[in-house]
């Protein structure tokens, strides 16, 4: 478990923002979109891979936004993580996630999501996140290397201290609908009435 206390203990000691600042448009290098860009409705997510709530929303209401709003062109998905606790572990399985690269991200964000009850309910959660990945061809070899990303590590603080800042995020998850505020994990019908609205 030396990678996970090297990850508590980088999240205590980190203070000042380095890295990656926001763009023009509010974007980071780090963020993942799931969608075609020039979509009219954006959906920003912060959640986190430790959060129940968020894994329910991913299970539940996400395929049903993702073939109705974000498959047809109508909506586009930016995912940015907000850690939790144990926030060791949110942060490490956060990184993991974009260690897996633009193409399998989701993919990888999506198996983490799905099992998250198994991985973060085990005696030894890293490892039992190590063989959920595997499934996605990424080893526990390069998921060490992954953890040790001081680069990474200090983006996605950077970009959840903005999230912060400019939206007052402050619990998971949360959504950015085309610059509104959307607080918790909504069922599909309560998040398909926001998105409608948006569209207007």
């Amino acid at each position: 478990m030396k990678v996970l206390a090297w990850l508590c203990a980088a999240l205590v000691a980190l203070s000042a923002p380095a890295v990656s600042a926001a763009g023009k448009d509010d974007s980071f290098p780090i963020d993942r979109v799931l969608g075609k860009a020039d979509a009219p409705i954006t959906i920003i997510e912060y959640a986190s891979t430790t959060c129940g709530h968020c894994a329910t929303f991913h299970k539940g209401t996400l395929p049903e936004v993702k073939k109705n709003w974000i498959d047809t062109g109508k909506a586009k998905l930016v995912y940015r993580d907000f850690p939790t606790g144990p926030a060791g572990l949110s942060i490490g399985a956060s990184m993991i996630a974009h260690c897996a690269g633009p193409e399998r991200y989701f993919g990888v964000l999506g198996l983490i999501m799905e099992q998250q009850d198994k991985w973060l309910g085990s005696k030894d959660p890293l490892d039992a996140l190590k063989k959920t990945v595997r499934l996605a061809g990424l080893t526990g070899e390069d998921v060490d290397a992954c953890l040790q990303r001081q680069d990474l590590f200090q983006g996605i603080q950077v970009r959840a201290e903005h999230g912060h800042e400019q939206f007052k995020i402050d619990s998971t998850p949360s959504f950015v609908v085309n610059g509104k505020l959307v607080v918790g994990a909504k069922s599909y019908e309560d998040f398909n009435k926001i998105l409608m609205e948006a569209g207007k």
